[in-house]
């Protein structure tokens, strides 16, 4: 299990809107806080975000940077929280699109749930790629030429993904191995820069 200087100095991007699941933000985003890491609320407009949980309101979340003001460069790794309303309003804002698309160019980590494959559909980032989601976007996955599958945890590269909020426990320990294993490495690289 990651302590709190596990991930010291790790600047993670969340992005999410209205309608995200109230737990796949909230527990992912303590186990990173946890563990040292800052992360960056972001999302289309700036104010509060509400979540869900499931069919209902949850609770309200206030957003730090708005999409227009964040470059991915400031960032080291991404958590895209799930939640269909969510992730079906934020996988065609073109910001959000573009940031995906530069942190997976950048080979930096992405760490997505439930229905946050979405927009790395949208971004035509998900040919060739191996993932889980939550059941009912399988066949958006496929017919985006990714490969599809049913368990708990999915680790591909600098991907992680998991399938709903049952899963989060396993999510949350996973996304903290892939975060770590890449804070690490470049820790190694700045040093030898230096």
């Amino acid at each position: 299990m990651a302590d709190k200087t596990t991930l010291q100095g790790l600047r993670v991007a969340i992005l999410a809107t209205d309608g995200v699941e109230d737990a796949e933000l909230k527990d992912p985003r303590k186990a990173l806080d946890d563990a040292g890491a800052k992360t960056t609320l972001i999302a289309p407009k700036a104010g509060k975000i509400y979540s869900m949980e499931h069919h209902d309101k949850a609770a309200q979340y206030n957003v730090d940077q708005t999409l227009d003001q964040v470059r991915a460069e400031q960032f080291d790794a991404v958590l895209l929280p799930g939640g269909a309303l969510n992730a079906d309003t934020i996988r065609v804002h073109p910001r959000a699109q573009e940031f995906v698309r530069e942190m997976n160019q950048s080979g930096k980590p992405i760490a997505f749930i439930c229905h946050a494959p979405w927009l790395l559909v949208s971004a035509g980032l998900a040919k060739d790629r191996s993932m889980t989601s939550y059941h009912t976007i399988q066949d958006d996955i496929r017919n985006a030429g990714g490969t599809w599958q049913d368990e708990e945890v999915v680790r591909d590269k600098n991907w992680v993904s998991s399938r709903q909020p049952s899963d989060i426990p396993a999510f949350n320990a996973a996304m903290l191995d892939l975060f770590a294993e890449t804070h690490a490495k470049a820790g190694v690289r700045s040093r030898k820069v230096a």
